[in-house]
């Protein structure tokens, strides 16, 4: 505690710059926004744009602040620096008692190294994800531990994290939350979603929703992704691809260049929020490289193969409702050809319990926030 139970109200500085950011952070903002204990501003760095733009309107949000740092071909280093000069002089004016920041993002380490040199409070919603490789993902599992040594309040989402964060060292401030992301996919799964693509017939086809992103997945890689989509549509000719393309072009162009043209392959720009949950639950399965998909798909009965080496989420394996498949094409078309021709074993995925939460983990922040400064 730290805090007189007298001072009122709680001022609250919500962080965030990408579009998973904004989709984990938007029931934490909406929940704080409604309390009246606390003033909550939100901040956003700009780190995406657009994509954090459609986000904020599909959740009614509205920004207080925004640095609008984004710029063509930024790297690392310039998403850091102006991030972290831009939020020291808001929080030198706004003067907040606490800063949450969400996940991995360099935004997420820039806000917490802000704050922490102004020796305001940080709280790290999704606290304690893990891999075991500090460059894989790169640079995310770095970011989350970082932010974990400087954090004072760590809202970790399942059992697995609230251990990971106590083996790295932290030793006070963890709570065991559940993962907000299921709440915004609830929310908006309530309004029931439509994800109308031209051409894409949802009945005729069996459809695979794709998203790829990762750095570590650039390169040859991404080349054998690509490959492996084809090899599915060749083998199931009752399946259609739908896959959003990441605006990156270095991500973008690849994927276009295997995967343009053919009949069954639905290559579109990224999907709203709400369209990404319509498409969810409507698909047959997904294939990602996706951290906040492997969290979301198991909520809407859907198995996900993670197209990636490691993952910071072995809870959705231990529990079933995912499998860590790698790049290699002959690995993902086998695991996709098994869900796709096997009942049993896609039931088995299809009806796992999710374990990454019951919608409410941002009451329970809130509430927690509130007995901090009491």
């Amino acid at each position: 505690m730290v805090n007189s139970s007298d001072r009122s109200p709680i001022k609250v500085c919500i962080t965030l710059g990408t579009r998973p950011e904004a989709i984990k952070l938007a029931p934490v903002i909406q929940t704080f926004q409604q309390l009246p204990q606390f003033d909550t501003q939100v901040v956003l760095t700009g780190q995406h744009r657009e994509m954090v733009a459609q986000v904020m309107k599909l959740f009614a949000l509205k920004a207080d602040h925004n640095l609008d740092i984004m710029q063509p071909q930024q790297t690392l280093s310039d998403i850091t620096c102006r991030s972290l000069k831009g939020l020291e002089t808001l929080f030198v004016q706004m003067q907040p008692d606490i800063v949450i920041s969400q996940g991995d993002t360099t935004t997420a380490f820039a806000a917490a190294l802000a704050a922490f040199y102004q020796q305001i409070t940080v709280g790290h919603v999704e606290a304690g994800l893990r891999t075991d490789n500090i460059l894989n993902p790169f640079p995310e599992d770095a970011n989350r531990r970082l932010v974990s040594q400087i954090a004072t309040l760590h809202f970790a989402p399942t059992a697995t994290s609230v251990e990971n964060l106590k083996t790295s060292g932290v030793t006070h401030g963890i709570h065991q939350t559940g993962n907000t992301v299921i709440d915004a996919l609830l929310r908006v799964a309530e309004n029931a979603p439509e994800c109308d693509i031209p051409g894409l017939d949802w009945i005729k086809h069996r459809v695979i929703l794709s998203t790829v992103h990762r750095r570590e997945n650039w390169g040859t890689p991404l080349s054998d992704i690509a490959r492996s989509f084809l090899d599915i549509l060749e083998r199931f000719p009752d399946t259609a691809l739908l896959l959003p393309l990441h605006r990156n072009p270095t991500v973008r162009e690849p994927l276009k260049a295997a995967l343009e043209g053919h009949p069954r392959a639905f290559l579109v720009e990224p999907l709203d929020y709400a369209q990404l949950v319509g498409a969810m639950k409507r698909c047959t399965l997904l294939l990602t490289d996706s951290g906040g998909l492997q969290e979301e798909a198991p909520g809407l009965g859907k198995p996900v193969l993670v197209l990636r080496e490691t993952t910071e989420r072995p809870e959705a394996s231990a529990a079933g409702t995912a499998k860590l498949v790698g790049t290699d094409p002959a690995t993902v078309l086998e695991s996709a050809s098994l869900l796709l021709s096997d009942e049993a074993t896609y039931a088995a995925m299809a009806k796992a319990v999710n374990p990454f939460g019951d919608g409410h983990a941002a009451e329970r922040i809130a509430k927690i926030v509130t007995e901090y400064f009491a």
